[in-house]
This record gives C-alpha cells, structure tokens and sequence, in this order.
C-alpha cells in the first residue's frame, strides 16, 4: 500500500461533473502482415505486464470522511477484459473518425473502483494502420512516466520476441478502515511539525536566490527575501518582470461542458531545428511561437484577438532520474507571455525566447520539489469542495483567468518503436482541459516529427481542425521571414487524414 502525493492527488481533487483528470495517448502503428490482429497482442502484452507495473493494477483506498490523501492497493479483482476494449471504425476510416472518436472516449469520468486505466485498439484505419488509445488517470502518471510506460510496452527490435509466460503475482491485502483512520491520525499530529520545517527550507531558498546571506533569524531571512522579490522588476532589483494581471480573456476562457474536440498534426523536427539554427533559439521556442502565430490567427480569424498577449501554462518535469518511485507525479509548472498580439513572426520568436527566460528564472527562485511537497498538507475534502463550489457557481464565465491555456513539448523517444512487429508511426498527445481553460496544445516527438494533440471543449472551439491547419501554416510563414532552408519539403498529409488540402510540414 502506498500513500498518493499531494500533486497525484491535486488530479482527483479537480474532477468534476464535466472536468475529468486522465492523460491519454494516441498510437498509430503500422500494419505488420495484413492477418495480424492487433488486440489478441495487446491484450496479451497487458497481460504480461501486471506483476511488473504498479499503475496497471493497483486501485485507489479513500480514507475516510477525506481526512487524508488517498492511498494505492492492488486490485484483487482485476480484470483486463473491462480495461483492454477493441474498436473497430465504420469505413472508411479517416482522420475525422478517428479523432470523434477519441473525443468520445475522454468525454467521461474513470470508475474509481478500478485501477485508473484503460486501453482501446482501434482498427479499421483507412490505410490499413491501426491505433492504441492509452488512457491513464493523471493521478497515477505524468507525461514522463507516461513514456517509461512506452519504453515497457514497445521494442527497439522489430524481431522481438511476444511474451511468453505471464508472471504470476499475489494482490496485497487491502488496508481496513481501523488501519487507515490509524495512519490519517499520525499524519495529522506530525503535519504542523513538517510543514514548519518545509516552510523553513523554502525561506532559505528564497533568501538564497535573492543573494542575502547576512540575516541569520529564520524570520529576518523571510522578511529580507520577500522584500527583495518586491523589488523583482525594479531598477534596484533583478531584472524578472511579474504577471500583475490575468490573462485577456478568449472564446475558451469559460466554463466547459463534459463534450470534447480533438485535432492532430504533424510537423518536421528537423525543419523545427532549422528555425531554431536561424533564430538563435531552441526547439522549445520555436514550438511556442507556431503557437503563438497559429493562436493569433485563429483569433484574428474570430474578431476575438486580444491587445495584449496570451499566457500559457507550460508544466516542466522535475524529474532527476533518480526517482525510488518512478509512478508519482513529478511536475512543475511556469507561466510564460505568448505574444500573439505581435504581427512580426521574427519579432515573436524573440519575444517568446525572453518569455521562456524569464519564466524559468521564476521558477528557479523557488525549490520546485518543495513547493510540490507543500500540497501534501492540503485536505483533499477541502480542495473537492472548494473546486466543486467553483464550478457550481461558475466563476470561469466571471472573473478572468490567470492564464490561456496549457502548451506542453514532450521529448520522446529518437529510435524507432515497434510492438510485436508493428512499427509506431506517430504518438500524438491528447491532454485534460478544464473550467477556464478549454484549450490544450501538448506536443510530443518521436523520430524525426512532432505530433500536435490539440483538445478543447466541443462548444468552446467548434473548429478546432482549423485552428491545428494554422499552427502547421505558421510554420510556413516563420520559415518565409527568417529565410531559412526547409531541412525536408513540405508533404502531403498522411493517408489518414481526411482533407487532402492541409500539408504536413
């Protein structure tokens, strides 16, 4: 039995009636042999997999009344058949199908009762490839982990062997309420005692970065730091600009319903990096300018362009690699300016350069591990509620948020993937939108693209198949005003997209 972290909890406690907290991901594999079936080999894999993977087979324990944060046990009745599902699409079998689909099957809560995942093989693409939709609870994966599980579940030889015989494993007992109440009461006498000292420690942080180091007091330390970060954006002080407003309002920035969009691109990596050769950048930039460009003409587009800039949310792994516990959340987040009220495509790229700079020396002046460890104090009965009043009374329609929408690059894997001879072809993000922010890019790579997830409220962004044709137009304009040389010419759109007129680039 393990306790979840306060972060892993944070993805319970948001759910409501139309926000949901799972992560999925798009496979699109290759076709190894017209009789391969694709769900005896998954299923089978799974199968395989459950004695070696916690997330596969472990349930959430509620303590009770929400005293204290949940705890993880095995399932003792775990069955695959609930969480492995076969699909198969109408004919033909395009893009647009596949993706309503998708829509369909992240528009609902997970059962509870259950470990927090599910999978879903879907075939009958139009080109005769097939799909792995992998849907986990946020609770019990991040995007790192995420690809760890990647790594288990594929192979780098296209010859691997199948698995053969599945390892035998004994569920452990699941913890009575006597033993729970028990343990919520000793976390709750040392609580006071170890927030203090975390609190100590981010103090010392805090006076650190703010190059103080003659105040001895633990107070005066606090009251030295906390004045120097007043001075952030000063001329006698460090040159970090602040958010002092929240962020201009857009047709997303409302409350959502449980309906969703989903849309998929795919760009060049290479041609990314020769827009970041050209521009003194790195590919993370760049990523946010396409952004920036395609959100601003999607606006413009909609007579809905703020004057000011856009801000995203860009969560960031604090990982080390050297994790005991390789199934917890391990996530920070900055805030970062898109400047989608600048016309210049250069300009922006600059813009969003200095932007990411100075979000990143924001979350430096504090210890993100600790900051994260400081949500293991809150009372998840607490945090429920105070999201479930927020979204009974609707607050998103009423107060602006403090930013757009979440924007995430996930780095992947460089080599080629292959699942019992099936060789991956894409793995397109799709991520979680919620009350104030119905609009979520996340960008994964893999080999020598990026696949573009975008998500949305079905009502809120209608459109969303133009919004993600502009992000992939933008590329074109950025390599226009830098003069840089395309590494690959543009293509034609994979043969599952469904509109021959949108180029993959």
């Amino acid at each position: 039995m393990k306790q979840l972290s306060g972060v892993d909890a944070a993805f319970l406690h948001m759910e409501t009636a139309t926000t949901f907290g799972h992560v999925t991901g798009l496979l699109i594999f290759e076709r190894p042999s017209p009789e391969f079936n694709p769900y005896v080999a998954v299923r089978a894999k799974y199968e395989s997999l459950v004695a070696e993977l916690e997330p596969l087979r472990r349930r959430l324990i509620e303590v009770p009344f929400g005293l204290d944060l949940p705890y993880w046990s095995d399932d003792p009745d775990l069955d695959l058949d609930f969480h492995v599902n076969h699909i198969h699409l109408a004919a033909p079998g395009m893009a647009d199908q596949l993706a309503d689909e998708i829509a369909r099957i992240v528009a609902g809560p997970m059962d509870r009762t259950r470990p927090l995942w599910e999978a879903y093989v879907i075939d009958g693409l139009q080109d005769g490839r097939w799909a792995l939709l992998s849907k986990y609870h946020h609770a019990t994966i991040d995007g790192a982990a995420g690809q760890l599980l990647l790594q288990k579940f594929t192979d780098v030889d296209p010859n691997a062997a199948p698995p053969s015989d599945v390892p035998a494993w004994q569920p452990s007992p699941a913890p009575g309420t006597l033993d729970l109440l028990r343990r919520t009461a000793t976390r709750l006498a040392t609580n006071p005692v170890r927030a203090l000292r975390l609190q100590a420690r981010i103090v010392r942080q805090l006076a650190d970065t703010a190059g103080i180091h003659s105040v001895s007091s633990a107070a005066g330390r606090a009251g030295a730091a906390a004045k120097a970060i007043t001075r952030i954006g000063r001329h006698d002080g460090p040159r970090i600009p602040l958010p002092t407003t929240m962020a201009p309002p857009t047709p997303w920035n409302r409350t959502i319903t449980s309906q969703r969009r989903f849309a998929m691109r795919t760009a060049s990596l290479n041609n990314v990096k020769k827009l970041k050769a050209a521009t003194g950048s790195t590919v993370n930039d760049i990523v946010m300018a396409i952004c920036a460009g395609g959100l601003r003409n999607y606006l413009l587009a909609h007579d809905a362009l703020p004057d000011r800039p856009l801000r995203a949310l860009v969560p960031v792994s604090i990982r080390t690699g050297n994790e005991e516990d390789p199934w917890r959340n391990r996530l920070a987040a900055l805030v970062a300016d898109l400047p989608t009220d600048c016309d210049d495509p250069v300009e922006r790229i600059a813009r969003c350069r200095q932007s990411m700079l100075n979000a990143k020396r924001k979350i430096d002046m504090l210890p993100a591990n600790d900051i994260t460890d400081l949500t293991q104090f809150s009372a998840p009965v607490l945090a429920t509620s105070a999201v479930r009043l927020a979204a009974r009374l609707r607050l998103a329609d009423r107060i602006n948020q403090p930013f757009n929408l979440l924007i995430s690059n996930v780095p992947g894997p460089r080599q080629p993937l292959y699942f019992a001879g099936a060789q991956l072809a894409h793995q397109f993000p799709v991520s979680i939108v919620a009350d104030g922010q119905g609009l979520n890019i996340t960008v994964m790579s893999y080999l020598d693209r990026l696949d573009f997830g975008f998500i949305a409220d079905r009502d809120l962004v209608p459109d969303l198949w133009d919004l993600a044709d502009m992000h992939i137009t933008e590329i074109n304009r950025l390599f226009d005003a830098t003069g840089a040389d395309w590494a690959e010419p543009p293509q034609p759109p994979p043969p599952f997209h469904r509109l021959a007129d949108r180029d993959t680039h």
